[in-house]
């Protein structure tokens, strides 16, 4: 499964060079965590850009799941801070949108939707739906990247084609 990484998702692939000047770091320093990043999965080298020593990086997405994080108490709290992170990640970017939704053409009005739906379901169907939900994210998104594998967000390939961000929270509720 796969799963939403912070900030840098909205912005695309970067270079360590873009990146630090972004954070305020050494080149060497972020090119160094982008292999961290790599080695565990989270972003990976865009072959279709960069030349010679220049190393473009982009997000892959991911998926995080409590139930396989080993319970202890240094993991536990890291877990917490990504948590909080993307939590006002998807606050910010779901405020935006409603901020500049009418302004949008009614394709993408249409191509859109936030709701909320609760209903009573046991452990078994909540994560048979869970299980469904990801699979058609999954299929739609491994379909666009295999009709444009080099499609970057500054491409200009597809006139209507833009990123595309899903958020999908589906807990139980405490009685």
């Amino acid at each position: 499964m796969r799963a939403a990484v912070g900030r840098r998702t909205a912005g695309g692939a970067a270079t360590s060079t873009m990146l630090a000047q972004h954070l305020g770091e050494s080149t060497g320093q972020t090119s160094y965590h982008l292999r961290q990043l790599e080695k565990h999965g989270l972003v990976e080298e865009d072959p279709g850009r960069g030349t010679g020593r220049e190393r473009w990086w982009k997000p892959i997405s991911f998926s995080i799941r409590r139930a396989f994080v080993e319970p202890d108490g240094a993991t536990s709290a890291q877990l917490d801070v990504l948590m909080g992170h993307q939590l006002q990640d998807r606050f910010e970017k779901l405020r935006a949108w409603h901020g500049y939704h009418a302004h949008e053409t009614p394709a993408w009005q249409d191509a859109s939707v936030d709701t909320t739906s609760t209903s009573q379901l046991t452990s078994e169907q909540a994560r048979t739906m869970t299980r469904e939900i990801m699979e058609v994210i999954e299929r739609h998104t491994d379909a666009a990247q295999q009709d444009n594998p080099d499609a970057s967000p500054d491409a200009d390939s597809d006139a209507d084609s833009r990123r595309f961000r899903v958020y999908v929270s589906a807990f139980p509720l405490r009685d």
